[in-house]
């Protein structure tokens, strides 16, 4: 067996073990990132030449892209130096870990860790060891991480759910567009979604597919559903590049306005969209916000502090309606 092999063995061995224990949405040992300062005191300051690594899931995706913007203002905040990389696309695990690997190597303080997938991180984090902190932000969960950053991703269907609960209170038909099939994160937020539309039985899902975070594979999806259900009242996507996709596909149906779309994540793409008039909304988890927190909890860590496991970072549902109260969380 080669050593890739092994590796991906031992994570999904590890991994599955230890998420049957940890679930940061439900994690009692947890604080609002908002109440850090008041339970903590001041950030305090780190003495050297510290450097804090970032592994993101992958640039070409626009939220890790704000996400790195968010460590590197909160590097720039707290005085530590910030090294933030991420694979060309979502997919590439090795490559991912293979990133972590050479951050370890070079004796980083922190690492800042966004997995792929709940396992792919595993092997980097038991070699990091004692040596580098190792957080947790975001998405999917390495459950042998000693902390996680990031919202609630049960809450982010929820509220979405909700909303469509008091749009359409005699019921209708909605689809489900998830992320990469196995991935915490969008496990999640498809549970969030469906467990709060089954209050009211007249909401139908009637179709609930992974499209693996992917735009055009989102867009083949919500086109051959529209053909199946033309009268589908909406989409509720796990991230905000499959949404878009599933815009072009309610575009292209003449369905623009009476079948809503979701997503999450609150990119840029996603507010100018709602701005045009076609993407109803998105779950903002403002990762700006989110990265200098996850800076800020890996400097409160290093300079001795006890925190709590779960840091928690907000989120809310931003529609054409709500979006200029939100507008100072993306500068």
């Amino acid at each position: 067996m080669n050593v890739t092999r092994l590796f991906a063995l031992t994570a999904l061995l590890t991994g599955v073990a230890a998420a049957q224990t940890f679930s940061p949405d439900t994690e009692k040992s947890r604080i609002e990132s908002s109440q850090l300062t008041a339970k903590f005191g001041p950030v305090p300051k780190l003495s050297g030449d510290v450097q804090i690594g970032g592994v993101m899931k992958a640039l070409s995706n626009e939220y890790w892209q704000l996400l790195r913007t968010g460590y590197i203002r909160g590097g720039e905040k707290y005085g530590v130096k910030i090294d933030a990389q991420a694979p060309s696309n979502e997919s590439d695990q090795i490559g991912q870990l293979s990133m972590m690997n050479t951050m370890i190597g070079k004796g980083y303080k922190a690492l800042l860790v966004s997995p792929q997938s709940d396992v792919n991180l595993l092997p980097g984090i038991q070699r990091a060891g004692k040596a580098s902190l190792v957080i947790n932000v975001n998405d999917a969960v390495a459950p042998s991480a000693q902390h996680f950053v990031g919202n609630s991703q049960y809450d982010n269907g929820v509220s979405v759910a909700n909303h469509l609960l008091k749009t359409f209170p005699k019921g209708g038909q909605f689809a489900v567009i998830e992320g990469q099939a196995g991935v915490y994160a969008a496990r999640q937020r498809t549970l969030g979604f469906k467990t709060t539309l089954a209050k009211n039985t007249a909401m139908k899902i009637v179709a609930s597919v992974p499209a693996d975070w992917d735009r055009q594979k989102a867009f083949t999806t919500a086109r051959d559903l529209l053909r199946r259900y033309p009268e589908l009242n909406a989409f509720y996507c796990n991230n905000d590049t499959m949404a878009l996709g599933v815009v072009e596909a309610v575009k292209a149906s003449g369905r623009l306005g009476k079948t809503l779309v979701f997503g999450t994540d609150g990119i840029n793409a996603a507010y100018d969209s709602i701005k045009k008039g076609e993407l109803t909304g998105t779950v903002d988890s403002f990762p700006i916000l989110t990265g200098e927190v996850a800076v800020e909890v890996a400097v409160r860590l290093l300079g001795g502090q006890k925190l709590p496991r779960v840091v928690a970072t907000p989120q809310a549902l931003v529609m054409k309606s709500n979006m200029a109260q939100y507008e100072q969380f993306r500068k």
